[in-house]
């Protein structure tokens, strides 16, 4: 689900956008000047919040962007197995599998309460609270 649109101008570091159907944090946004039939042109960095590989691409500046919607949830953590955690959100009881990240892995234990991050459907564990 798609929260708004913006122009590729007002792209700034911080702001998450839509790039191919991925989500990803802007790390810059160089804007060209605009010549003198042309338009201003964007060179946007971004990196994916799924899986933190790098992205860049040229846009126009009138070109819109969109950005997703991003839920962040409490859950706690039932049982680890292996390279997956089942977790029980907080507010609605739901319970889950998530895949634990690489950096997690050693901190994740039984009973402990995360934070996880729900991206346009993709669920994925961010931090332990």
């Amino acid at each position: 689900m798609v929260f708004k649109l913006i122009h590729a101008t007002q792209a700034r570091p911080g702001t998450t956008i839509l790039i191919d159907g991925i989500a990803c944090v802007v790390k810059s946004n160089d804007i060209s000047k605009t010549g003198r039939h042309g338009h201003a042109k964007c060179r946007i960095e971004a990196v994916s919040v799924l899986d933190g590989k790098k992205k860049v691409f040229l846009t126009g500046g009138h070109d819109k962007l969109e950005c997703p919607m991003i839920n962040k949830k409490k859950a706690q953590v039932l049982s680890v197995l292996g390279e997956k955690a089942s977790v029980m959100d907080l507010e609605n009881y739901e319970t889950i599998e998530l895949p634990i990240p690489e950096e997690l892995k050693s901190e994740i234990k039984d009973g402990d309460n995360i934070e996880y991050w729900n991206v346009e459907g993709v669920k994925i564990i961010k931090r332990k609270i």
